[in-house]
């Protein structure tokens, strides 16, 4: 077993209940070496919801919660409102996210509170047998939509930035480098981070939507459908963009609301 492995992973846990080709273990895989290279194991907890990306935290070593469907950001926000000093990943998925917990999420970002979220998209429900998902592409075929999905799909990052997120980037499992970075990025930023992975699932995707199962082909089909934002250059028509889509600085929630606190309090002895 990597060194990386046997330090952080639960060896009672395994073996991974993931299917072979699923990315979603090159997401815990970037996720460990991110909190490695920051060094705060001691200082970090994870909350999942439920889907295949939920099983992410579960098998590291630290303090996760593991909670209800499309309710993993605000069990995340309020472990964060009781220990301000704890730094929070999310792991959840594009229907979890956005779909039954769209609204935890937009007001979440809102709020701009200091959590890192990392939202697998796969465009399928993955677990429970491949129903169509927000941000199931328009006219592919899904088990709930055998005929074409006709529901236009969400620009789940592209969302995050309209409601309030500080520092928002999409990578693909094609860019674990990138990744990896982005996931450090966000846990180091003092506010909403969200991290969009796009993922292959062979078994459902794979056969419902891009008619490919190889999971290697399905990276490359990420790659060569996807484009790297450049400042000052738009973005190529149809592709997928890709990068660090926002980064900025703006007064985070826990610190506000202590703030106001302290405001409060002064003016009541008043």
């Amino acid at each position: 077993m990597h060194n990386l492995s046997a330090k952080y992973l639960r060896q009672d846990a395994l073996p991974y209940i993931f299917c072979p080709g699923c990315g979603d273990g090159q997401v815990l895989n970037a996720t460990i070496r991110a909190i490695d290279d920051l060094g705060i194991r001691e200082d970090i907890a994870a909350v999942s919801g439920i889907g295949c990306s939920g099983w992410i935290p579960v098998y590291l070593d630290i303090d996760v919660i593991h909670a209800i469907h499309g309710r993993a950001i605000p069990f995340a926000e309020g472990l964060k409102l009781s220990q301000p000093k704890k730094k929070v990943i999310v792991f959840t998925g594009d229907g979890d996210c956005v779909g039954i917990g769209g609204n935890h999420f937009i007001h979440a970002a809102r709020r701009n509170i200091d959590l890192t979220v990392v939202m697998v998209n796969n465009y399928i429900y993955g677990m429970t047998g491949g129903q169509k998902a927000p941000t199931t592409p328009l006219k592919a075929t899904t088990k709930t939509s055998p005929y074409g999905n006709a529901e236009r799909t969400f620009d789940v990052s592209q969302l995050a930035i309209s409601a309030g997120a500080t520092y928002v980037a999409r990578w693909s499992t094609a860019y674990p480098v990138q990744l990896e970075k982005a996931i450090k990025k966000g846990i180091e930023h003092n506010g909403f981070s969200f991290i969009e992975v796009m993922t292959q699932c062979p078994i459902q995707t794979g056969r419902n939507i891009l008619k490919e199962r190889d999971p290697w082909k399905m990276m490359q089909w990420y790659k060569e459908n996807s484009t790297i934002a450049k400042k000052g250059q738009e973005p190529e028509a149809g592709k997928i963009l890709l990068g660090e889509l926002q980064a900025q600085e703006v007064p985070e929630f826990t610190q506000l609301l202590a703030e106001v606190r302290r405001e409060f309090t002064v003016e009541d002895n008043n």
